[in-house]
């Protein structure tokens, strides 16, 4: 990659996720819609990110809420028309923002035209666009593998006789990449959008998008453990991040770079070891693998600063690195660790080198939303209950006021919400202590600060409970410094200056110098000078 001047548009800026179903409805039907993203743009604007992410908005059955598509090129009615999101382009950009599209390649819709096609019977042209296999040697489906929600991977077909396979739901056929056909399709849909005005794209699932050719059995997972998923009791090694992968996204890259400065984000749950490699050969890949593995990181320093450290020695020459620490499939940070410790958590996301991806909700603090057996509509938890894995308690309506119903519709919503009396946007924007104004500020800060924005690691390091960094750029550095602990802790800050910013209001300027008494879950920003 050729070193630039400045750094592009989504190295510098913030990505904000958008779960359109519970963003703003404006039609009043309960469920989020593009003319309510639309409506809210302003706000966005007003926190200071720089682009929206948008979970999938195309025709869908909705078995897996937009994940199974059904067509590639279209606005599911729910969401709206292809005009209106026309007109969120134009007003997005009109704004300054860029916006991101989820891309799901990996499986269509059972209701998808093309394995409607497929399936109709085993001549069709459209047969090999999926993956059909006869049954296993002793009737069955053709091997053990699993599916990520559970149960058997493979689906029996009694018009054709033989199985389809599908890493997710039964309703989610794979794709067979190896086609084609398939990859020249798939492709279309990339210049389609493209040529609309879209910013980037969030590809879903993309390790999952090449199974080994032999089919053989997985092994048994040696690490299983009573509570995990039950997809995990086995080694999925050959369902997934298989060679030609990197290959296809190479093609993904060249029609993204033909369209100017777009990027490609690509949803990667595998060890960090793994991940890196999908920045491709020359970088050549997506330019963004998502680094999920703060979601799941114990809240320790030295835990911390052990991944920051080695995430960091992986990267490729070149490589820009990226940090989420929420999403649509995990739990909310402030359920994780606590609401106090989450403003801790979002400095973290904000000042760490490289691309943050900030979910809708967290900058005001939203936690897991109980949802009762009745309303459970998450397909993941309704075929394994029990086990805690729903994903609805994470994707519950955006509070803007404390009004009923949130000021997310006038009538009940698709998910039931929090208490918005307690939590809302309207009463966090004027509150000068609130989880909002604290986020805004980091924003603020980070566009601001180059060494922020841009600027490279000095010193990682865990000094007991408090994670420390430095981050520079040319002879401007700025320290870090994060209390996970929740009792007060004293440490030292060689060099330090002016304090820039805190997580807790207050009087804390007098408490930076040599030695700083850190309050129980405080993070603190201050200018350093040291030698650049």
């Amino acid at each position: 990659m050729t070193a630039k001047a400045e750094p592009a548009w989504w190295q510098s800026g913030i990505v904000y996720q958008i779960y359109p179903r519970s963003f703003q409805d404006a039609n009043n039907d309960g469920i989020g819609d593009l003319a309510g993203i639309i409506a809210r743009l302003d706000y966005l604007v007003w926190l200071g990110v720089d682009a929206l992410w948008l979970s999938p908005v195309y025709p869908s059955p909705m078995v897996d809420f937009g994940y199974d598509v059904s067509n590639y090129v279209d606005i599911d009615p729910i969401f709206g028309s292809l005009d209106d999101f026309t007109r969120l382009i134009d007003a997005a950009h009109g704004r300054g923002l860029k916006v991101i599209m989820d891309f799901v390649p990996n499986h269509t819709s059972e209701a998808h035209p093309w394995f409607m096609d497929s399936r109709s019977c085993r001549t069709s042209a459209k047969r090999d666009w999926y993956i059909w296999r006869d049954a296993g040697p002793g009737g069955g489906p053709p091997n053990n593998w699993l599916s990520e929600f559970g149960g058997s991977a493979w689906t029996y077909d009694e018009a054709t006789g033989q199985y389809y396979y599908h890493a997710y739901l039964p309703q989610q056929p794979d794709l067979n990449w190896r086609n084609p056909d398939v990859r020249a399709a798939m492709q279309e849909v990339l210049h389609f959008w493209f040529k609309r005005g879209v910013d980037g794209f969030r590809i879903d699932t993309v390790h999952h998008l090449y199974e080994v050719t032999t089919f053989v059995d997985n092994p048994p997972n040696p690490d299983f453990k009573p509570g995990m998923a039950p997809t995990l009791a086995l080694d999925r090694r050959n369902q997934y991040d298989q060679p030609e992968l990197h290959t296809t996204l190479a093609g993904f890259r060249r029609i993204a770079d033909s369209y100017g400065e777009r990027v490609l984000i690509g949803e990667i749950y595998l060890p960090l070891e793994r991940i890196v490699t999908y920045y491709g050969a020359d970088l050549m890949g997506v330019h963004l693998p998502f680094n999920f593995h703060l979601i799941g990181a114990p809240w320790k320093a030295k835990i911390l600063a052990d991944l920051i450290t080695r995430y960091e020695a992986l990267l490729p020459p070149g490589a820009w690195p990226n940090w989420v620490l929420g999403n649509h499939d995990r739990a909310r940070i402030a359920s994780r660790i606590g609401p106090e410790a989450a403003r801790a958590a979002t400095m973290l996301l904000l000042t760490l080198r490289g691309t943050p991806t900030l979910y809708y909700g967290d900058e005001i603090g939203m936690t897991d939303v109980a949802i009762p057996p009745e309303k459970v509509q998450d397909p993941w938890e309704l075929r394994v209950p029990g086990f805690g894995f729903g994903r609805d308690p994470v994707r519950t309506p955006m509070a803007w006021t404390g009004e009923p119903h949130g000021g997310f519709s006038l009538c009940a919503p698709w998910l039931p919400l929090h208490d918005t009396r307690a939590l809302n946007v309207a009463d966090q924007q004027t509150r000068p202590d609130s989880m909002l104004t604290l986020t805004r500020a980091l924003i603020a800060l980070r566009r601001e600060e180059p060494a922020l924005n841009r600027g490279s690691y000095g010193l990682i390091a865990a000094r007991g409970d408090v994670l420390v960094y430095e981050r520079r750029h040319g002879a401007r550095a700025v320290m870090v410094l994060l209390n996970l602990a929740a009792a007060p802790v004293y440490t030292p800050i060689d060099g330090a200056g002016a304090l820039l910013l805190s997580t807790h209001p207050g009087d804390a300027h007098e408490r930076v110098g040599a030695l700083v008494c850190l309050r129980p879950h405080e993070g603190i920003i201050v200018e350093i000078s040291r030698e650049a």
